[in-house]
């Protein structure tokens, strides 16, 4: 049974950084696409990075851009989103998301992802 664990969120000022990891099990997401999303109260659940596991090819949100880095571990199965600069806005449930297909359609889109963690909490206070 595939798992998705999100780990690393937490509370932070603003301009200050966390680092969230997503820890797959249940088989190997080497030759896959993984990514991240944001859900903040009461608005729809928003693509944030993803990258493609086989050659780290990674796609980033435009508000996110130059802020956040996508990595992977892919003898961990793990991946990494590393958020720097962090705004008030940034604030929301972070989840991982992970899809056995490695080509790159739609990876923006949620209803592509058939593997979801439960979500991970970012806040940042202004």
């Amino acid at each position: 049974q595939v798992q998705l664990v999100e780990s690393g969120g937490g509370l932070v000022q603003a301009g200050g950084s966390l680092r969230l990891s997503c820890a797959a099990s249940g088989r190997s997401f080497s030759n896959s696409f993984m990514a991240w999303f944001r859900q903040a109260p009461g608005k729809e659940r928003e693509f944030v990075a993803a990258i493609r596991s086989i050659d780290s090819t990674t796609y980033y949100s435009n508000s996110v851009k130059g802020r956040f880095t996508l990595s992977t571990d892919n003898a961990k199965n793990t991946v990494y989103l590393q958020m720097n600069s962090l705004k008030p806005e940034d604030t929301a449930l972070y989840y991982c998301a992970a899809d056995l297909r490695y080509d790159s359609r739609r990876f923006y889109d949620k209803g592509r992802y058939d593997y979801w963690g439960q979500g991970t909490q970012v806040t940042v206070s202004s």
